[in-house]
Order: C-alpha cells, then structure tokens, then sequence
C-alpha cells in the first residue's frame, strides 16, 4: 500500500514539473499575441460634423479622434467648451429644418435619433454617438427622435463660436 502511495506521488509531482515547465511556455506565447492583437485592434472612434457648404445646405462628414498614448488612458483632445447641458426630447419629435443654435457637441446618452441633411442624407444616433454641429447658417438639417423612447443628449458648446 505505500508503495503505492509513493508511485502515485511520484507520478502526480513528475506531470506537476512538467505541467508546470511546459504550459508556460505555451501560455506566454498565446499572450504574447493576445497583447499585440489588443494593442492594435482599437475600434475607431468618429465624429459626425454637420456643416454648412457653399451651397448653403447642410453636410455631413465623419472625422476620426486621433488618440495620444497616455499612462493609464490613451486621450484624444478636443475643443474647449463653455458649459454643459443636458437635453431630454420626447420619443416621436421631429424638429423640422432648422440650424444649430451655436457651434456644440452633441453626444447621445439614450435614445434614439436621427438627422437628416442636403440631398436626403440620414444619419442614425444612438448611445454613444457623438455629433460636432457647427450649421450655425443656412437651410440646417431635419432632427427626429426615433421610437418611444425619449433621446437624452449631453451638449457642450464650444468655447469658439468663431468657426474654423
């Protein structure tokens, strides 16, 4: 019976050794790509800009933050703004054309929304959506609270009303 005991002590320590030498050696290699992999499969983040163009009707175009490597948190500057409100708008609104009150950011906290522009053009804003709206002249553009549910908007303006 010990010995016995002692085989299977034996042959429990040997696999634990070798488990123990070889798996690591595997496991670091798969991390080692898992690393890399995260380091480069960043999902861009965009920026819907409305705009007026020498046509004087409104645009759409989408611009990507850059981010800057940072200790713990990559940032991505952005302009200075003055204030922040906060805007509830009642599920099934439309907002007719109209221009931008002032040059703003306007970032979807819930809700559903959508905006339309020159030639038919609908953009689509849900959570998480940011727009930089700066059609502060001519025709504007159509806003319309999809379904329901109220949009919840967070809106900064811009510390420049200048323009670019």
């Amino acid at each position: 019976m010990t010995r016995r005991i002692l085989v299977f002590l034996l042959t429990f320590t040997a696999g634990a050794i070798a488990g123990h030498v070889a798996i690591p050696g595997i496991g670091g290699h798969f991390a080692q790509s898992d690393v890399v992999l995260a380091q480069t499969a960043h999902k861009p983040l965009m920026i819907t800009r409305l705009y007026m163009g020498p046509d004087n009707q409104t645009h759409a175009e989408e611009i990507e933050l850059k981010f800057t490597p940072g200790n713990p948190a990559e940032v991505a500057k952005m302009m200075q703004v003055s204030g922040a409100e906060l805007h509830r708008t009642a599920g099934g609104s439309v907002d007719d054309w109209h221009r931008a009150p002032r040059r703003q950011y306007v970032i979807t906290l819930s809700g559903r929304g959508e905006v339309e522009v020159a030639g038919g053009k609908k953009i689509s804003m849900g959570p998480g959506h940011i727009d930089l709206v700066e059609d502060t002249t001519g025709k504007g553009h159509i806003t319309k609270v999809l379904g329901t549910e109220d949009r919840v908007t967070l809106q900064l303006p811009l510390a420049d009303q200048s323009g670019r």
